[in-house]
């Protein structure tokens, strides 16, 4: 899923920080491509990610199935195309209970897809507030 923001990208990172912490969970990390790229003799538009989740929920799903921690925490990409606009995109969350769930052999139910969708669309649109 992919939104535009109206926001600098720098922007958009710090409220997409303080809209999961205000929601009680963790920001674990950022990656920064662009930096990455700029160390590598590259250049490139911004592009991080963001890495987030709640340990509280994500722990008891990871006792049951120690694979799932290969596909999680959740992610955020914020980045910016070659015409300056900056985006958020994020997984939805059919597919991150649906698809990466499943492929773990866990099956939440289609409420729980619903709300970790509200969530995850929640967020993303707050950040590009």
């Amino acid at each position: 899923m992919t939104i535009k923001s109206k926001n600098s990208a720098a922007d958009t990172v710090t409220k997409l920080d303080a809209a999961i912490k205000a929601k009680g969970m963790k920001v674990f990390t950022h990656i920064d491509h662009a930096a990455a790229a700029t160390e590598a003799g590259l250049s490139m538009p911004f592009s991080t990610v963001v890495i987030f989740g709640n340990p509280k929920a994500g722990t008891p799903n990871f006792l049951k199935k120690p694979t799932l921690a290969i596909d999680l925490p959740l992610k955020a990409l914020v980045w910016q195309d070659s015409a300056g606009q900056v985006f958020v995109t994020y997984n939805s969350g059919g597919y991150v209970l649906g698809t990466i769930f499943g492929r773990h052999g866990l099956n939440p139910p289609e409420k729980a897809k619903q709300g970790q969708e509200a969530l995850l669309s929640g967020l993303a649109a707050e950040a590009a507030m």
